[in-house]
């Protein structure tokens, strides 16, 4: 569960802070529109209600760099840095919705990000573990769950193409980064009766995928024209 920093809401004496408290109150008037308005709202399809209490409560302008925090709660992708991006609300909570999170799963994302996929995901489910190939991303991320108090997120920094085989298997596995095909070790590490949601596909012809494994076979179906950034490391020599 998310927990506001003791520092954001008081001062050195004790006392809330007025001006923190009301940029927390805009903020999270910002995000109960991002709900209503790009996620529930006309012309959208998120009809999950523990995605969308989970989006409503996972403060997304925390994970994005202070200079466009601003847009934070708009529906487009902003910069994080290293050349990555944050997906836009609709995106995420799309991706997530599609995985149909179950309290007891164990998950896998690939491509951490700033961790705001992570933080969603672990209002959700038992347990997350997460893969950025970048390190100081992976840093930056790790830090800032740990700071907002999302205890039950593991960050690894390596090449997601080879998944976390320690730790598999894996109920539902996430993939924010585009491959070309779907790498054979996140097959493996899907556990029966699981799915997985994937970009695949070169740049400007990616479609998302829904895989769900069924006696050991494999059935997918695309689910959504997207654009991804490209997974690099052992993806690219594939």
């Amino acid at each position: 569960m998310a927990i506001m920093t003791f520092l954001t809401l008081f001062g050195c004496g004790g006392q809330p802070d007025a001006n923190s408290k009301k940029a927390e109150d805009a903020y999270a008037a910002q995000r109960k529109r991002m709900v209503s308005d790009q996620l529930a709202g006309w012309g959208r399809n998120i009809r999950h209600q523990g995605v969308l209490d989970a989006m409503g409560r996972v403060p997304r302008h925390e994970f994005v760099p202070e200079n466009v925090r601003n847009e934070a709660y708009e529906d487009h992708p902003l910069p994080i840095g290293h050349g990555q991006t944050i997906s836009q609300p609709y995106i995420v909570a799309f991706m997530t919705e599609q995985l149909d999170p179950k309290p007891t799963d164990r998950v896998l994302e690939i491509g951490t990000g700033s961790g705001y996929q992570a933080a969603v995901l672990s209002l959700l489910v038992q347990e997350v573990y997460t893969i950025e190939i970048i390190e100081p991303l992976a840093r930056e991320a790790e830090a800032t769950l740990k700071r907002l108090g999302y205890t039950n997120v593991f960050v690894k920094a390596g090449d997601g193409y080879e998944g976390w085989p320690e730790k598999a298997p894996f109920d539902a596995i996430i993939v924010t980064c585009a491959p070309e095909k779907v790498p054979e070790p996140l097959i493996r590490q899907l556990k029966d009766g699981g799915r997985m949601i994937i970009p695949v596909g070169p740049l400007h012809e990616q479609d998302l995928y829904l895989l769900e494994k069924r006696d050991g076979r494999i059935r997918q179906r695309a689910v959504l024209p997207v654009r991804f950034v490209p997974m690099t490391g052992r993806a690219e020599k594939k």
